[in-house]
């Protein structure tokens, strides 16, 4: 994994991708007990074409001149399986941007805030979704304050209502 964010840092150096940061369950392990997850969801701001077009083809390019391949829906990077996610939102835009700088091993690397984890989870509403918020609410240090903001601002209200109860 380690050498997994080394490429993705130098593809940020780089330029193939202008901010990133680690989300879904592997990000959640950074403030809870690991979870099984086959793959590394990184969120990405891709840089925007000529036209003003977002394509994952310039990063995908990247890759391939590493010597990294595509397997379905990830990229295989130094034996793990990568999901590239461009920011398709407003939550997921502002979870980018207030990503916390944290160290894999003896790598820099980013990962989304935990608030942003559970707001995105409840955003998607899967069933593992829902477990990996109980999850949170139980093992991770949640800023419960920022978390209801956040909440409220992306009109998630009436899902998190559904969710607790």
């Amino acid at each position: 994994m380690e050498r997994t964010l080394q490429v993705l840092n130098a593809l940020e150096r780089d330029g193939a991708i202008r901010r990133y940061a680690i989300g879904g369950a592997m990000a959640a392990t950074f403030y809870v007990e690991p979870v099984l997850t086959f793959d590394l969801d990184v969120f990405v701001l891709l840089p925007k074409t000529p036209g003003g077009l977002v394509t994952l083809a310039p990063l995908y390019a990247a890759l391939r001149d590493r010597g990294y391949t595509e397997e379905g829906e990830c990229v295989m990077i130094e034996d793990v399986p990568v999901q590239f996610l461009p920011a398709y939102n407003a939550l997921v835009e502002e979870a980018l941007a207030e990503a916390k700088e944290m160290s894999y091993e003896t790598t820099p690397t980013r990962v989304l805030r935990a608030e942003h984890l559970v707001a995105i989870a409840l955003q998607t509403g899967r069933d593992k979704d829902r477990e990996r918020v109980r999850l949170m609410f139980d093992q991770a240090p949640l800023d419960r304050a920022y978390l209801a903001d956040i909440i409220a601002r992306h009109g998630l209200d009436a899902r998190w209502k559904q969710w607790i109860h």
